[in-house]
């Protein structure tokens, strides 16, 4: 009867972790709360993502909107953080259920990635972001879907 009833258990949660490429596309909360993420599908079949919403839309100076200031290209530094592509270029990888080859820009640093993500079993999003090729030199973080 044991093996039974986790036989029916498995069999109902396992579509749970069954992934498609569209899963990602939506609005997502970074790590903080203070920003969200739409993350929208090209013509190319690949996934982009764009800053729709900051929570505190100030510069330091107490000026608003909030600029790219961090960014390392000085032409750059004028454009507002709302609307700002963040995420590009990631392309579904059936075989691994992740979605790679993208790059994410973080505005707190002005630094850009390479990335990858992948959907975790509570559906939030984890990221991986790292330079040189090399996962392990980089950072993580986690996104939540939001409502």
């Amino acid at each position: 009867m044991k093996k039974f009833a986790f036989l029916l258990a498995l069999l109902i949660t396992l579509p749970t972790f069954a992934q498609k490429a569209d899963d990602l596309v939506g609005v997502w909360f970074n790590e903080e709360k203070d920003g969200k993420v739409e993350v929208y599908k090209k013509a190319d079949g690949k996934y982009y993502g764009k800053i729709v919403w900051v929570k505190n839309d100030f510069n330091d100076d107490g000026s608003k909107p909030k600029r790219d200031r961090k960014n390392p290209d000085e032409k750059l530094r004028s454009r507002q953080v709302n609307g700002l592509v963040v995420l590009t270029s990631l392309k579904w990888d059936a075989n691994d259920k992740e979605w790679e080859g993208g790059q994410i820009y973080d505005t707190k640093s002005g630094k850009t990635y390479s990335c990858y993500c992948k959907l975790q079993p509570d559906g939030s999003l984890f990221f991986k972001g790292y330079v040189l090729g090399m996962t392990f030199l980089g950072r993580s973080t986690v996104w939540t879907r939001a409502k």
